[in-house]
């Protein structure tokens, strides 16, 4: 017996433009689809069980976020980034990050630091899980990105961390984690760790130290295997 996908009707309280949005962007994170490979609104329709209207209106909504490049007369692919994207936005991290870091080491208080200490408990339990490596990263992201989050709130400067928000909520840093290797995601969570230690020091150049090559560690993994000649 032949089974069929029931196609959710586009205008069902908009629920297929956002389940399509939410999919959509999930797979792109994930780096299910290799950078500038085009997608193709058919195909998406039927894996999502939804028509087309709602997935072009996805990813219109994904293009506006720097997910996708919309190409008239051509197509959408995902989107390319380029070696002086990442130089500028990861040397862009590192000088804000690591500050928030300094900042948040005499700011901080003992609850976030509490907090912060249950982010890296849960994280290398994870860690430890028999999962496999895709779905690791998938369930550590969230936490690594609360983890940042929590720092930058806790620098006390409200302009930095909508600056910073800004920087590090762009598609590419995004995508960063799905990237590490294991022995890399070992590291991260050890710089978590370390970051931590140097809050309950109130270590201001300790924490920005630690930031900084944290953030970098990232940048390697991004730039690994990318053709020497990488505009």
């Amino acid at each position: 017996m032949t089974t069929h996908k029931t196609a959710i009707p586009d205008d069902a309280h908009g629920r297929a433009p956002e389940r399509a949005y939410n999919i959509i962007r999930s797979r792109i994170i994930d780096n299910s689809w290799e950078d500038g490979e085009f997608l193709r609104e058919n195909e998406l329709a039927e894996q999502i069980g939804i028509s087309r209207t709602p997935v072009r209106d996805a990813l219109r909504r994904l293009s506006a976020e720097g997910l996708v490049e919309i190409i008239p007369n051509v197509g959408t692919r995902v989107r390319q980034w380029t070696g002086r994207d990442l130089d500028e936005i990861f040397g862009l991290r590192s000088q804000l990050e690591g500050y928030a870091a300094s900042l948040a080491a005499t700011r901080i208080t003992m609850p976030q630091i509490e907090v912060l200490r249950q982010i890296c408990d849960e994280s290398e339990e994870m860690l430890r899980a028999g999962r496999d490596g895709r779905s690791k990263r998938e369930r550590l992201h969230p936490l690594n990105d609360r983890f940042h989050s929590l720092i930058l709130a806790a620098s006390g400067n409200g302009r930095l961390e909508t600056i910073a928000q800004q920087v590090i909520s762009v598609p590419l840093v995004l995508r960063t984690f799905t990237r590490y290797e294991p022995v890399e995601i070992a590291r991260s969570l050890s710089h978590h760790r370390e970051l931590v230690a140097a809050f309950e020091a109130r270590d201001p150049v300790w924490a920005e130290s630690v930031m900084r090559s944290h953030v970098h560690a990232g940048y390697v993994a991004m730039t690994r295997n990318r053709p020497a000649t990488l505009p």
